[in-house]
């Protein structure tokens, strides 16, 4: 084996198992109590968002709640924001899997309800691993996938630093065309990189997201 092939296997190993510690461990803070949560109603489009490991907010107090300010602002259609129910805590064994059931129990829920409406799938950290379980593109054993017939109501993908993204994973090539995937520099869960405060730094992307959302309506 040459020097150049193992350094090569080295990286990509130490890549997963990083992304693996990394996301077990979870960067953010406890939720805050006392929320209540946002009436949904048959709006043009519904924003459905997967917080991150144990942030904080109500949508999630460093890409949900911020970014769906953005969204509502600039989006020129009547917009709902949902909150993903899951416990988003990795000492759960079943988050991941209780969050694909959530998110993908809610889209059914409204697509019966609201046959006009349509959908922005947002995850952030271990939320966009709960969203990629949803469009069966995460190897998540007993995830609850969104029906295929369904796929034509999704405006766009929304992933924030992305577990999956070090180790090479992406959206099926359903999902690809309307998929934005945020990586900030340094952020150690989706670039290895080695400044955990980059991991609750997108503020930059909002816009551009907005933007990306709004080409496809």
């Amino acid at each position: 084996m040459t020097y150049r092939k193992a350094v090569r296997i080295v990286a990509r190993h130490t890549a997963r198992t990083l992304s693996v510690l990394l996301l077990a461990a979870g960067i953010g803070t406890a939720m805050s109590p006392g929320l209540t949560a946002w009436a949904q109603n048959c709006a043009t489009l519904d924003v459905v968002i997967a917080r991150g490991t144990v942030e904080p907010g109500y949508l999630g107090a460093a890409i949900g709640d911020p970014l769906y300010a953005v969204l509502s602002a600039q989006l020129p259609v009547d917009t709902t924001a949902h909150r993903v129910e899951y416990p988003a805590d990795l000492l759960v064994p079943t988050s991941m899997i209780d969050g694909t059931r959530a998110m993908t129990g809610h889209l059914i829920h409204q697509a019966a309800a609201c046959p006009d409406q349509r959908f922005v799938l947002v995850g952030y950290s271990q939320g966009a691993v709960v969203t990629h379980g949803v469009l069966g593109s995460a190897p998540l054993p007993g995830a609850w996938v969104l029906p295929p017939e369904l796929s034509s109501r999704v405006v766009a993908v929304l992933l924030f630093g992305d577990p999956l993204r070090l180790i090479g994973g992406t959206v099926g090539p359903m999902y690809a065309d309307r998929t934005a995937n945020y990586c900030a520099a340094g952020d150690p869960v989706c670039a290895g990189g080695v400044f955990p405060a980059a991991h609750g730094s997108y503020e930059w992307a909002f816009v551009n997201a907005a933007g990306q959302v709004s080409a496809r309506l």
